[in-house]
């Protein structure tokens, strides 16, 4: 028999159809909707259904069913709510996990659903209770206990329910105590304010008094004396703690029994397998603590219901009582429930193919549903990537390892690797509000381990240096995120490997060296999305590597093939070409067609031989998961924080954030020093375990990401405040200046600056490679290439049949950078007048650096270890041409500066009641009138000649200041 939804209570039609969660209470054996507004207030002689709808990023939709049972609530109504819900699930397609929820023992996930906390109200509907509010207040004292989600229990208003290990809170009419246990830990405190402010906002109306109290305060601190004085006075607590009544021993190991016709049986095996479980019976798993009951696919409605039902009857008979029951489907089986077993294949959780969600949509459609967002639409582009949200107008310097030594690479030769190699890569690009860095280690799959540890240490070295500042990645040859490849723009990839350890390594080996050469035979794959995302990757050179979804480039002893798969567009084609202009440019090539290719094509393959024609799929991005993390010895233990925000990051903490694709791991600024240089293994050690066996791959990327220099490839899985990362102290002491400044952050240290090592100048700095991008419109997408002014420059002495004009040649290198949106490209027709030869080597030459101009790159004294020369021609053009660009750039800044309207500066802080709309609020002294700038930014002599030229510069095109 089908169950469908219109089988299914009035009340309880239509529900999972869209994101969110909808609640129910049973009355009289029914269910009746709970009102938005009353989302969270549960009363403990009552019953409830909640169900969580989430979608996933394919477009399908996911359900939780949770049901809850309050403390007085009768067992009738368990079993007849528990039968509820497995109607509810079989009428949204049998795929929900359900779990049961009691008072006081609920799982982090129901309550993740109601953050800060839920505090269960006495009565319910048999009891006939109302919702008005008492009269007079009463005193009241709670428990509350949790570390990232908080459960919080009633106990008696006595002294000696109070203790040194847990906090409490005491809620006066008049005042709100928070009294904390001397061995209370801080993360623990820090997430009792958050009911504080709760208990506040919802019994206080937000009008009341806060006070924290710290074991071992006596009388002399004020608030502590009022505190006692409430329990009669001060008396020394207990040194041990009471009994903890809701502790209960787990049993002594994993039990199985199968259910038929509501008996069940013990299922004797030597261990726990997936083969045990028939897809025709229903099973009850006891696990102690948990107990829970697996459905197969074959099976009826009518059995699910019976095992629910003995499930109930074994969870109330049990000793010691169990704490959770949750029921999962054949092929949806939770993370905990396969973790039981000691064999569990890979393959056996049945992913949602669009085939079967289209059936649901479609027996959901036929009863009368609305089945709007159930079913991805066919509309969208299989080909959509995921977003980099990095800037890619930054400054790149790449390093190749050579045994303990790191080699610069020219601008032409930073976006080639070696297969057998490892680099380090510094980029440093434009954020919000300050300049962002990125140092990340590249290791080939042909590296050899010397370098692979080099490349560690010397990375991070580097990233001491500056102050931990930037983030940090580990990523591997095959498994590039998006931010590298936008980094990149133009990777090539090359086999083989040039370091001395890689040659030492295959020589004692044995192995051959099929190292790259230019004049050898080579087939590069070429992929991306676009200009700015483009790879051409050497494979092996046999017909074998093709494949239809792709473009390939050949190239022999004399000549260079471009073989373009029958499943590629005209953009693929496109990005072809350009990294034909990289690999093998000005020569000239022979086009293959599939199916139509010359015998010489396939001599250089070795022949001709059967190819796949699918795409090559990239594991796609899942729905992010965050992770608490304990290492000691080597050991991880990591616990889920569901439905996480970015108040769940505790400083001083180690958290995981999952996204599959890549992993992050955060660090917090008041982590025990000791701790934070194992961030790196603590991801590795992540990896390995695998906490929600999903397979991931020992080369996923891993960010290292410290607090207060968060980037926004990581910021943007939460709603981010960056004030709240900015600020000093614990996390108690953060929240707690948080409560008490009406919600605000406090800032106990200015914005951050920038480093001394970035440059903001419009003229780089001549120890440091040329910047390689050019500048950016907010108003279009920056292309990777030669601007318009460059292309005419260049058109007086390039050749017209030279091919994609839009591609530069590997040496050029555009110098001038855009950080902000709104500033401004220097106008190359007001560059001193010089034949266009010389201007285009002043713009793109590299400069020899003199003695007069100390390195400041932290690898400029490897390549500046010359004899002092005269300036050359080259040298004191370019000096010209950019004191000319300058210049103009200021007498433009100026300009456009004159004509701004000005406003109050109270209007134009971030944190204004009423501020400016529709300014740039990186330049907010631009907007100030010259009086008004003038008392913001007054200062001696002595500290404006301490500031950096630029600022120096700004402050007197804004206000005559001496």
């Amino acid at each position: 028999m089908t169950f469908s939804m219109r089988d299914l209570d009035q009340a309880l039609q239509g529900a999972g159809q869209k994101s969110g969660i909808e609640i129910w209470r049973i009355e009289n054996f029914k269910p009746v909707t709970v009102p938005q507004e009353s989302h969270g207030k549960f009363f403990t002689g009552d019953s409830y259904i909640v169900l969580k709808t989430t979608a996933s990023r394919s477009g399908s939709l996911h359900h939780d069913i949770h049901y809850w049972l309050g403390k007085d609530s009768s067992q009738d109504e368990a079993g007849a709510v528990a039968v509820m819900t497995v109607e509810l699930d079989s009428a949204l397609g049998g795929r929900a996990v359900q779990y049961r929820e009691v008072q006081g023992h609920e799982t982090e996930k129901f309550l993740s659903y109601f953050k800060p906390c839920i505090i269960p109200q006495e009565g319910g509907v048999a009891s006939g209770f109302n919702h008005v509010k008492p009269e007079e207040h009463q005193t009241r004292l709670y428990i509350c206990k949790g570390k990232h989600v908080v459960r919080v229990k009633e106990v008696p208003f006595v002294r000696s329910t109070l203790n040194h290990e847990d906090v409490f809170i005491l809620d006066t009419e008049s005042k709100i105590f928070q009294f904390s246990g001397s061995k209370s830990s801080i993360q623990e405190r820090a997430k009792a304010l958050e009911v504080v402010q709760y208990i506040k906002d919802t019994y206080h109306d937000g009008k009341c008094d806060i006070a924290a109290v710290e074991d071992g305060r006596m009388m002399a601190d004020a608030e502590a004396g009022e505190f006692w004085g409430l329990f009669g006075g001060f008396a020394p607590l207990p040194k041990k703690p009471a009994v903890n009544d809701d502790e209960t021993a787990a049993s002594d190991g994993i039990k199985l029994f199968s259910v038929e016709k509501g008996q069940t049986d013990a299922v004797e095996a030597e261990c726990l397998t997936k083969e045990l479980l028939d897809t025709n019976k229903c099973y009850i798993l006891d696990c102690g603590l948990e107990l829970f009951v697996w459905k197969g696919r074959g099976t009826s409605i009518d059995q699910r219901k019976s095992a629910t039902e003995a499930a109930e009857e074994f969870f109330r008979s049990s000793e010691p009582p169990k704490s959770n029951l949750v029921s999962v489907m054949e092929g949806y089986e939770t993370v905990m429930f396969r973790s039981k077993f000691d064999s569990w294949p890979a393959s056996s959780t049945i992913a949602e193919p669009q085939q079967g969600r289209g059936k649901v949509a479609a027996l959901l459609q036929r009863q009368g549903v609305n089945v709007q967002g159930l079913v991805k639409t066919s509309s969208s582009s299989s080909k959509d990537e995921p977003k980099p949200y990095i800037d890619g107008t930054g400054n790149l310097q790449v390093w190749r390892i050579n045994c303990e030594e790191k080699i610069l690479l020219e601008a032409a030769e930073q976006s080639k690797f070696y297969s057998g190699d490892c680099y380090i890569l510094q980029y440093s690009y434009p954020g919000e509000d300050r300049e962002e860095h990125l140092v990340g280690t590249w290791f080939g799959k042909q590296s050899v381990e010397e370098d692979r540890a080099s490349a560690i240490s010397l990375a991070n070295k580097m990233v001491e240096s500056m102050k931990f500042v930037p983030a940090q990645a580990r990523i591997n040859e095959g498994k590039e995120p998006i931010q590298f490849f936008v980094i990149m723009q133009s990777f090539i990839t090359f086999k083989g490997g040039v370091s001395d350890a890689f040659k030492k390594y295959i020589a004692e080996n044995d192995i051959p060296d099929t190292t790259y050469e230019a004049e050898g035979v080579a087939l590069f794959r070429v992929q991306g999305s676009g200009p700015e995302n483009m790879q051409a990757i050497q494979i092996e050179a046999a017909s074998a590597g093709l494949n239809s979804s792709h473009c390939y480039i050949l190239h022999g002893d004399s000549t260079v093939f471009t073989w373009c798969g029958n499943l590629t567009s005209s953009e693929d084609q496109e990005l072809m070409e350009r990294m034909l202009d990289l690999i093998k440019p000005n020569e000239p090539t022979k086009a293959q067609k599939e199916g139509s290719e010359s015998e010489q094509f396939w001599e250089l393959l070795g022949g001709k031989s059967e190819y796949p024609s699918q795409k090559i799929k990239r594991d796609g991005e899942s729905d992010p998961h965050l992770f608490s993390c304990t290492y000691t010895n080597e050991s991880l233990k990591a616990t889920e924080i569901f439905n996480f925000t970015q108040d769940d990051l505790m400083t001083e903490d180690i958290f995981i954030l999952d996204c599959h694709t890549e992993v992050f791991v955060w660090v917090g600024q008041q982590v025990d020093p000791k701790k934070k240089p194992q961030a790196l293994d603590i991801g590795e050690n992540f990896l390995k375990h695998d906490f929600l066996l999903e397979n991931l791959a020992s080369e996923t990327p891993i960010y290292i990401v410290t607090e207060g220099n968060e980037p926004p490839f990581f910021t943007r899985f939460f709603t981010w405040d960056s004030s709240k990362s900015g600020m000093h102290g614990d996390s108690f002491q953060r929240k707690l200046a948080i409560l008490t400044n009406k919600g605000k952050p406090l800032l106990d240290k200015p914005k951050r600056r920038v480093p001394a090592y970035s440059s903001r100048s419009t003229v780089p700095d001549k120890s440091q490679p040329r910047s390689r991008s050019m500048t950016f419109s907010p108003d279009r997408a920056r292309v990777r290439g030669r601007s318009p002014a460059f292309n005419a420059l260049a058109a007086n002495f390039e050749k017209l049949n030279i091919r994609n004009q839009s591609t530069p040649p590997p040496m050029v290198s555009p110098m001038v950078r855009k950080l902000y949106p709104k500033s401004h490209a220097p106008d190359l027709s007001k560059i001193a007048p010089k034949s266009a030869i010389a201007a285009r080597t002043a713009l793109f030459e590299k400069p020899t650096p003199t003695s007069q101009e100390p390195p400041t790159s932290p690898s400029s004294s490897e390549a500046t270890n010359q004899a002092e020369a005269p300036k050359s021609t080259s040298e004191t053009n370019e000096e010209e041409a950019m004191s000319s660009i300058n210049e103009d750039s200021k007498e433009e800044e100026a300009e456009e500066e004159s004509s701004l309207p000005t406003f109050p500066y109270e209007r134009l802080k971030t944190d204004s009641e009423d501020p400016v709309s529709d300014v740039d609020l990186t330049r907010r002294e631009a907007y100030l009138t010259s009086v008004e700038f003038k008392e913001k930014f007054e200062m001696t002599k002595n500290e404006f000649y301490k500031l950096p030229k630029w600022k120096q510069n700004k402050l007197k095109m804004s206000v005559n200041l001496f």
